[in-house]
């Protein structure tokens, strides 16, 4: 039997503050998809390993095949461990975003690299490969032969959503992923996938494994993934859909589905703010949510044209409320110092997001991934890869010439952490301090360069 291993190279980065920690769903599709075919493929998740013992882990595995994930945060050590498996393996497959966006940077290290969803195509490379038939004839593929590169066709997308097996979560570190969860929030939590794809085009929003198609599974099917994730001992889900709540009927049956089988558990989504009403989110709290997350991305209404996130702050301010009046509690996630923005657009965009009633409010700043619009448009202005350089003010990189210094990004970052931190702790009284320290950080924001 042909051995398989699937790695997902995550390392935490050092000063790292965040402590959402989730399962790589992603390849536990891929398993299961190769459990389906007759095969007993290995998941080595480094989320909670060193380098060096996940080395030896992939070395002892001693797997024919060994397929690897990547992102822009992973693509040095997605390689780093193609270059020690190098010898070790007779065949090193590449995945995910990045090489799904951008194969050749992967060429040199890699034997082959799955674009898109992989579920099909890594059954099918494993069938060519005990067959010794090559790999042409495989939609998906990007690779080398004989100084020739080589991309077949585009793979179709799986329609029904409902026909793909669940992720193999039996072969996940889940007791350690329940142990730091437990540690850091009270409860332990992952993530389940109820759609694929977004039908909206944000300028800076990678879409390079499920286009922008928008597909969904039944409710019926997704609660049974559900069942099976309480089943192992998680307590709440996270939803981890680009838009959960798209489709309003959807998500009242998915409530319904929840009500009907008598379940009781906490969960939360990611949502668009014109995709929110008062009859679906009083739906979705009786149904167990807790909490929902918005892409609001910017306080300026030029920026988000410039984004071309297709809402306005009215519709923000709207959707927060709604959902704040049905008992959820409310996150956001803004960009700052996006390309085309001045010090103007910055400060609106730090005081709109403190001044709005959230309970989690992320600042990043823009990355530019390969395969965005955003990135077409500065691509000549890309320096560097993400390298995960830290300090103690952020583990965020600067990766391309812009007209904010890193330091001045970094610093933006901080100051709207410690504004929406002191409206939190002192809610009304928070303008007492928070408005000279606004201005105060303001006037040197304006000075840095």
């Amino acid at each position: 039997m042909t051995k398989i291993l699937l790695i997902y190279p995550y390392f935490r980065p050092g000063h790292n503050r965040s402590a959402f920690r989730f399962p790589p769903l992603g390849l536990g599709y891929l398993a299961s998809s190769l459990e389906k075919n007759g095969y007993h493929p290995q998941i080595l998740d480094c989320t909670f390993l060193t380098h060096e013992d996940a080395f030896q882990r992939a070395n002892e595995a001693k797997a024919d095949i060994v397929g690897i994930y990547s992102m822009v945060t992973m693509r040095s050590v997605s390689l780093m461990f193609a270059k020690r498996l190098r010898e070790q393996c007779d065949l090193l497959v590449a995945g995910g975003p990045l090489p799904s966006c951008d194969p050749s940077s992967f060429w040199d290290d890699f034997d082959l690299v799955v674009r898109g969803e992989g579920e099909s195509a890594i059954a099918e490379i494993v069938q060519a490969y005990e067959a010794g038939s090559g790999y042409g004839k495989i939609a998906g593929l990007a690779y080398r032969k004989e100084d020739r590169t080589i991309e077949t066709p585009q793979r179709e997308l799986q329609l029904d959503l409902d026909q793909i097996p669940f992720p193999a979560r039996n072969l996940f570190p889940n007791r350690m992923y329940m142990d730091h969860w437990k540690k850091h929030f009270g409860y332990s939590a992952t993530t389940v996938m109820t759609t694929r794809g977004c039908p909206f085009s944000c300028e800076f929003c990678s879409n390079a494994v499920f286009g922008t198609s928008y597909r969904e599974r039944s409710s019926e099917n997704v609660l049974n993934e559900v069942e099976e994730a309480l089943a192992l001992g998680y307590e709440r889900i996270h939803f981890a859909d680009d838009v959960f709540t798209l489709n309003k009927s959807r998500i009242l049956q998915i409530c319904k589905e929840i009500s009907d089988r008598c379940l009781d558990f906490k969960w939360e989504c990611l949502g668009r703010v014109d995709s929110i009403d008062r009859t679906t989110a009083l739906a979705m709290k009786r149904a167990g949510c807790d909490r929902i997350l918005f892409g609001i991305e910017s306080g300026d209404e030029a920026t988000l044209r410039l984004m071309g996130k297709r809402i306005s702050l009215e519709q923000a301010e709207r959707a927060i409320e709604v959902a704040r009046s049905a008992g959820l509690k409310t996150g956001a996630f803004f960009i700052l110092c996006y390309p085309g923005e001045n010090d103007d657009n910055v400060l609106k965009t730090i005081r709109f997001a403190t001044s709005l009633p959230l309970d989690y409010l992320s600042f990043t700043m823009p990355y530019p991934l390969p395969g965005t619009r955003l990135f077409e448009r500065v691509k000549s202005k890309v320096v560097r890869d993400w390298d995960g350089r830290t300090s103690l003010l952020s583990d965020h990189t600067l990766t391309f010439e812009s007209e904010f210094s890193e330091a001045k990004m970094k610093f933006a970052i901080l100051k709207g952490q410690i504004q929406f931190g002191l409206r939190k702790r002192l809610g009304r009284g928070a303008f007492l301090v928070n408005s000279p320290f606004e201005m105060l950080t303001n006037r040197i924001f304006r000075i840095m360069k």
